[in-house]
């Protein structure tokens, strides 16, 4: 099996490219790959209760369902705490998530560690 990151940077305001990456991601888990999912930019809106209980995108199906996917099968979420900072969001934003806030270095390792780094 592989290890994959998923770098999602789209927000809500694409749903279909935001809901794709968790789709993947979420696909990925089920086959026993190891994923790693790290959310930046307008990304970081996507653990937004409002937004995960109505996001959905056309032909890639409901945030909802493929985050609790991704919790399911054990994947990880890494937030970028500048990007959640910068839109207004404190701790909160992870509550009930298997998430964590974490900076660009982050990234960079989870990205080097990865055997395959896809990007939506």
């Amino acid at each position: 099996m592989s290890d994959f990151l998923i770098h999602i940077h789209t927000g809500p305001e694409n749903p279909t490219k935001a809901t794709l990456g968790c789709l993947v991601a979420a696909t990925a888990l089920k086959a026993g790959h190891d994923v790693r999912v790290f959310m930046a930019g307008d990304a970081v809106r996507l653990l937004d209760s409002d937004v995960v209980e109505t996001l959905e995108g056309q032909g890639t199906g409901k945030l909802k369902d493929h985050l609790a996917e991704i919790e399911a099968h054990g994947g990880r979420l890494y937030l970028s705490g500048m990007s959640a900072k910068a839109r207004g969001y404190d701790a909160g934003l992870l509550e009930g998530h298997p998430a964590e806030f974490a900076m660009p270095d982050v990234l960079v390792g989870l990205a080097d560690e990865a055997a395959k780094v896809l990007c939506y």
